[in-house]
């Protein structure tokens, strides 16, 4: 056989469309010989168990850290809501405790004008420094209108408003009937309506003390904010009227050293009025001829010794002492009333002064003031000489 003669062996087909298609989902096995992590997906393209569990999981880690995130911005803007709160309550009540120190300091103020009242020839003087008063407590209630207000404290500030205005009523009332309380013919009926606003005054105590400041208490403690003592909120509990005897007509008489209003009828017949017999200090007698040497701090009490030399009843008398300094003016006083004397009677009455006065020479003036129908005054006062220490 020639070489042309050899059998031919088949050619091989090319690989059909059908065999070069790959399944739809089958990965192609990397060079190599090597397996993809975690091996070969499963059929249908689904990821192995394992993986599935571990995206599972990063979810899960991720949903927590969401949500811790947004637990944390909430407590943050709670908090921050309850800080803002917190501190508004705080404001407010110091701004209340601010303002009664000062509306009771302009208070302790008037009370001391009127105190060293002397008479028909301090009227005009009077009258204008009572008028300073009244624009300041008028200045102080708008600056309380003017404060800002949390909604826990709305109900307080209704009343603080009130008493403030109250406050600056009764002064302004004052200012006007003190030239007619200070002159003779009109005493009585201006006299009286002094001592009416000397009510309102007590009413202003009872609705800040009664009503502002329990209120402002309750929310502090319910916001859990101290109350009072060294690291505590500051509360005010002072008071404008200085003492329940201002309420009386013929004590505010006695301060203004005019005749008490009378009590609707005429002042009875015959004799009226007292004699000062005698002024001491912790059982030693004062003598008017040479000096007397008190202690200035606690403020001193003096005993005046008098007696009813008239021949009537009489109601309401008022003991007054005065402390004058070199120059004559009043530095400190003190006043009571002993409600009724008899005829011929004798009796003693107990006067503080108010404050202390000022160490050095003074002089002191010890008064029964004039009841209604009194003639002779002049045996009603002793003065003395007095070195305070």
């Amino acid at each position: 056989m020639s070489f042309f003669d050899e059998v031919e062996e088949p050619r091989a087909d090319p690989p059909t469309a059908e065999r070069r298609r790959r399944p739809a989902g089958q990965t192609r096995r990397p060079s190599g010989g090597r397996q993809p992590p975690g091996g070969t997906r499963p059929p249908g393209g689904r990821r192995p168990p394992a993986t599935e569990q571990a995206i599972r999981v990063r979810r899960a880690v991720a949903a927590l850290a969401l949500l811790v995130v947004i637990v944390l911005i909430v407590v943050g803007v709670h908090s921050c809501q309850v800080s803002q709160t917190n501190s508004a309550l705080r404001d407010y009540s110091v701004n209340v405790a601010t303002i009664i120190q000062r509306s009771d300091d302009n208070g302790a103020r008037l009370f001391s004008l009127l105190s060293q009242s002397k008479g028909t020839s301090n009227a005009p003087s009077l009258q204008n420094q009572v008028d300073e008063s009244r624009l300041t407590a008028e200045s102080q209630l708008s600056q309380a209108k003017g404060f800002s207000v949390p909604d826990q404290m709305a109900a307080a500030q209704q009343h603080l408003v009130l008493a403030l205005q109250m406050r600056a009523d009764g002064i302004a009332d004052i200012g006007q009937k003190l030239q007619p309380a200070l002159q003779t013919r009109s005493s009585g009926s201006a006299v009286t309506a002094i001592a009416a606003d000397m009510a309102r005054f007590y009413a202003s105590d009872v609705l800040y003390k009664d009503y502002t400041l329990p209120i402002i208490v309750t929310q502090l403690n319910k916001a859990g904010i101290p109350v009072g003592g060294p690291n505590g909120q500051p509360i005010n509990n002072g008071q404008f009227l200085p003492s329940l005897q201002w309420l009386q007509p013929s004590f505010v008489a006695s301060v203004l050293q005019v005749a008490a209003p009378s009590s609707g009828g005429k002042v009875a017949p015959g004799l009226h009025g007292h004699q000062l017999n005698s002024v001491s200090v912790g059982g030693t007698t004062l003598q008017t001829g040479s000096t007397n040497t008190l202690t200035a701090s606690p403020p001193p009490t003096f005993t005046l010794s008098f007696a009813n030399t008239g021949n009537n009843t009489e109601n309401n008398v008022t003991c007054k002492v005065t402390v004058s300094d070199a120059s004559g003016s009043t530095v400190a006083t003190g006043q009571t009333v002993v409600p009724q004397t008899s005829a011929g009677g004798s009796y003693n009455c107990q006067v503080t002064l108010t404050t202390s006065p000022p160490k050095g020479s003074a002089t002191v003036s010890a008064t029964v003031v004039p009841v209604p129908g009194e003639k002779n005054t002049s045996n009603n006062t002793l003065t003395f000489p007095v070195t305070f220490q």
